[in-house]
């Protein structure tokens, strides 16, 4: 989910569409785990292997925005970016350097505010292995239950993304996994349809938007009322 919306040859077209634009009540946390005003690219000191454009995090908090109950002037919604782009799902496997920064990270953040929910976006590079591909529902089983242990929140929503894109012979494979996951507090948005960036794997930045935004219609639709 770092979001590679308007990267064209490695470089990022600069172009921010206004449903991703900043605004004083959208925090991020850094790298640095400092809070700062967020804007595109959302993960550009996180995923730093790879050139950063567009995601789904900033038009996913603006749809959300107008829905909390906030006093006048207050940051509303704090982001905290942890993607990294071309990873298995093995590489977010507890004990591995990614889910502990994750989880580093999110405990960073809750000192500050209350963790409402996790966006997943992830499994195109497990498609392009068989073994990877019949083991993915039971990963991300075993992620979703780490990461709400490792919290204390048993109950933390979840909100996964089912893939638009990967690796021809197994893609509705890992789909039908992502699909058939039921556990509570677990949605998952189909982005399949969406447009892509001619490298044929990553979404083009009108494609963020509307995944952002189809992400907060999930967690407003299943969780905003009850976390209000």
């Amino acid at each position: 989910m770092a979001g590679r919306g308007g990267v064209h040859h490695k470089r990022w077209d600069g172009v921010v569409p206004p449903e991703c634009a900043p605004s004083p009540s959208i925090l991020r946390l850094s790298a640095a785990l400092e809070w700062e005003e967020a804007c595109e690219p959302l993960h550009a000191d996180i995923d730093v292997a790879k050139t950063c454009g567009v995601g789904p995090g900033m038009a996913f908090a603006r749809a959300v925005l107008p829905g909390l109950q906030q006093p006048p002037g207050a940051a509303g919604i704090g982001l905290v970016p942890c993607a990294v782009g071309g990873t298995a799902i093995r590489e977010w496997a507890r004990g591995e350097r990614l889910y502990e920064q994750m989880v580093c990270r999110a405990r960073a953040a809750a000192e500050y505010g209350e963790i409402e929910a996790v966006l997943w976006y992830q499994g195109e590079s497990d498609a392009d292995s068989d073994a990877a591909t019949a083991a993915y529902q039971g990963n991300m089983e075993k992620l979703i239950a780490n990461v709400r242990a490792d919290l204390g929140i048993p109950l933390l929503p979840f909100i996964q993304v089912a893939l638009a894109s990967g690796n021809k012979r197994n893609i509705e494979k890992v789909r039908n996994a992502q699909l058939s996951i039921n556990l509570p507090n677990v949605v998952t948005v189909d982005a399949l349809g969406l447009a892509l960036n001619e490298d044929h794997l990553h979404l083009m930045t009108e494609s963020q938007v509307k995944l952002g935004e189809s992400l907060a219609q999930a967690y407003t639709g299943n969780f905003l009322q009850a976390n209000c």
